[in-house]
């Protein structure tokens, strides 16, 4: 994103917008800033990719936005043993020849949110559904654990 464009023409915004636009090096031994690059990569993917989480009786339910994402490139993972990973990276389309681009607003780059499971998740009950760039995931509850009965002691007589 350039932030000339929002009237946000300062040497800060200038300095954060290139470190969102940094690109991963693919030798990591060499770079000591590849993690931190990851880092941002990853906020930035997470703070575009807009979310909706719907609780019932029965499951939990997580609406997310994957514009342009066919259902085959995005990953769903149960990370952590309690965390709903979920990721998918839109490519910018090949130019054409005698084709050029006169503007860019459509986001390109990675999609990607987390979310912590409550305790009453059922990680083996996870269904992913993708429906017009819609990915719905719904992670089914599991049944509350049965009150424990009162224990009865037979009292013996000496």
């Amino acid at each position: 994103m350039d932030f000339r464009i929002m009237g946000f023409d300062s040497p800060l915004f200038h300095t954060l917008h290139h470190m969102m636009d940094l690109h991963e090096d693919g030798d990591n031994k060499n770079n000591p800033n590849a993690a931190s690059r990851t880092y941002v990569r990853d906020a930035k993917a997470m703070a575009a990719t807009p979310a909706d989480i719907k609780e019932d009786s029965k499951s939990y339910v997580f609406v997310v936005d994957m514009p342009g994402l066919k259902p085959g490139d995005i990953k769903v993972k149960v990370e952590e043993e309690n965390v709903l990973s979920i990721s998918g990276e839109r490519k910018r389309e090949e130019e054409k020849e005698g084709a050029k681009y006169i503007g860019m607003e459509r986001r390109v780059g990675k999609l990607m949110r987390k979310f912590v499971l409550p305790e009453n998740a059922n990680r083996d009950g996870i269904t992913a559904v993708c429906k017009d760039g819609v990915l719905t995931v719904t992670v089914e509850k599991l049944p509350p654990p049965e009150p424990k009965k009162p224990q009865t002691i037979e009292v013996e007589i000496c």
